[in-house]
This record gives C-alpha cells, structure tokens and sequence, in this order.
C-alpha cells in the first residue's frame, strides 16, 4: 500500500500536468458554465490563483517520496518549474481564438504559487506550520 501511494503521489504532478494542458485547449464553458456569466467569470478567474499553486503542491510531494532529501533548491526549483509551466500554459492558450491569455494571468498564478511557496518553505525550513510540517513529515516518511 505504502509503495502504490508512494507512486501515486510521484506520478499525480504529470498527470496534472497533462489535465491543464487538455483543459487549457478547451473553451472556458466546455465542462461548466454558471447562470450567471459574471459570477462565472470571476470564478473561472480566481482559479488561476490555486491552479499552478497545485501543481507546485504536487511537485513537492512527489519528490518528497525520494530517498534524497529535499532541499532549499529543490523546493525552489519546484516552484520555478511550476511558474515556468504556467507561463507555458498561457502561451498554450493563446493560439486558440476562444481562449485568452493575459500578463495578470501570470500574476495569478506566480501569487498562487508565491503563497504556497511560503509555507511549505516556512514548514520544512523554518520551524514553523506544525500541521503542514506534520503533514510533510507523512509524505517524506513514504520516501525509499
């Protein structure tokens, strides 16, 4: 059990990956679209704050289940990764007419992954957070 969590958790950031890229070809309104077309819209919006935040998420307990231990530069090269992958997704968006691709969308989500970044940082290296460090020291506890 502990193995196909372990592999689980290192194979999710791919797949996730793979989801915002499909999605990210879609129109905005192909799987929801609310009633209310402003509430809509604001909503689809603020989603740019915890998507690549996610990813980051993702990324970071995925190599938490490695033996090696997770560093300072990794955690940030996780972030990074995410960032760069966002900035990829808005490129992405921006060769289909019903899509649209913006310099705040990227704000969004650097801001998304900004936050995360902070306390998983905070967590891990800083003593600080004990539920997210406690949750951390779980996943790092399924490394090997």
């Amino acid at each position: 059990m502990r193995s196909f969590l372990k592999w689980g958790l290192r194979v999710l950031p791919l797949l996730y990956m793979a989801i915002i890229w499909i999605q990210s070809s879609l129109p905005s309104d192909q799987f929801v679209e609310l009633p209310d077309s402003k509430l809509d819209h604001t909503i689809k919006e603020s989603l740019h704050l915890i998507e690549f935040a996610i990813l980051y998420v993702l990324l970071v307990l995925a190599f938490l289940t490695r033996k090696r231990s997770f560093t300072t530069g990794l955690n940030l090269a996780c972030a990074i990764f995410a960032g760069l992958y966002g900035i990829s997704d808005e490129i992405h968006q921006s060769f289909y007419p019903y899509r649209s691709s913006s310099l705040f969308d990227l704000v969004k989500d650097f801001t998304g992954i900004a936050v995360c970044f902070y306390f998983i940082r905070g967590a891990l290296f800083g003593g600080k957070f004990a539920g997210v460090r406690r949750m951390l020291g779980r996943v790092r506890g399924l490394e090997g």
